[in-house]
């Protein structure tokens, strides 16, 4: 038999205990509740995706960092995709607004012409439909415009370009994470994105945020594209590695693939800044940038079966 005090003493514990289980069920609930409201009302302030008028499939190209190569792969990236779809319709969009290098790698320097329905009409080379802000602007002119003035001229660029039937449209991101990714993901439904970068730490770890990037936002990452890490000597012919695996290890660490190792070409740069791409130039070197084509095939088949390049 308890005392009285110490049946006091027993009760008290008791009811502490079992407030602080109901205060800690009302936390639990609270939370999830208030979880539930944020995400709903997250979801309701973010735009609708919409696909382009007149484009079946859209693919990024994409890098953390600037200088790594990522315009050239997208430019002969789509030419060898031509090259082995030739039934296919490809476009190529440059959506890089303050650095736009499509006119140049592609040899075009044409103001694009109107429909009756003020759509622009995509200028044409190579078999490739393109459209860049660099075919808008005077090639001298530096693009300074704030953040709305860029947004604007991106949805002028996705939304008012007269695309003829074009299966896949690849696009040209600019360097970082920005509005202009955020814009295109939230506003594309995009089949996935090719990630370009040269191994070098410095590289490696811009990439890396990229990736992180692109998958919390739920966009399928297809691999990524090892850029200048080989020299292959002009004599001998024996390929050297320039820097380390830095690339093969990132590509493990987020668990994507390694699409292609893409050498130092002197040839590469030559004929891009003559306006006819490698790809163009010397068709040989379409193997190159057709085993990227490769695993793009079957990486997305594993994953959504998304792309089907047959």
């Amino acid at each position: 038999m308890l005392d009285s005090r110490s049946l006091v003493i027993f009760l008290l514990s008791k009811y502490r205990r079992w407030n602080a289980n109901i205060y800690c069920s009302c936390q639990k609930t609270g939370s999830s509740e208030l979880e539930n409201r944020q995400a709903q009302l997250m979801a309701r302030g973010l735009p609708k995706q919409k696909p382009i008028t007149g484009v079946k499939q859209i693919i990024l190209v994409a890098s953390g960092k600037g200088g790594v190569g990522k315009s050239t792969t997208a430019v002969n990236l789509s030419l060898a995709l031509k090259s082995v779809e030739p039934n296919k319709v490809v476009g190529l969009l440059d959506a890089d607004v303050y650095g736009p290098s499509v006119p140049l790698m592609m040899g075009l320097h044409e103001t694009p012409l109107l429909t009756k329905d003020n759509l622009m009409i995509p200028l044409v080379n190579y078999g490739l439909q393109c459209m860049s802000l660099g075919f808008l602007v005077d090639e001298k002119s530096p693009v300074i415009w704030r953040g709305l003035m860029v947004m604007s001229a991106l949805e002028k660029l996705l939304r008012q370009v007269a695309w003829d039937a074009v299966d896949y449209l690849i696009v040209d991101t600019p360097p970082g994470t920005g509005d202009t990714h955020l814009s295109l993901i939230q506003n594309l439904p995009l089949a996935g994105v090719v990630l370009v970068t040269t191994p070098q730490i410095a590289a490696l770890e811009v990439t890396r945020r990229g990736a992180i990037m692109f998958q919390k936002l739920k966009v399928p990452i297809v691999g990524v594209v090892q850029n200048m890490n080989t020299f292959v000597c002009p004599k001998c012919k024996n390929s050297l590695a320039l820097y380390g695996h830095g690339t093969e290890d990132l590509a493990s660490e987020l668990g994507i693939d390694l699409l292609q190792d893409i050498p130092l070409d002197a040839a590469i740069t030559e004929t891009t800044d003559q306006g006819k791409p490698i790809v163009v130039a010397l068709p040989n070197s379409t193997q190159t940038f057709c085993g990227v084509l490769s695993h793009i095939r079957r990486g997305w088949m594993r994953q959504r079966g998304k792309i089907c390049l047959t």
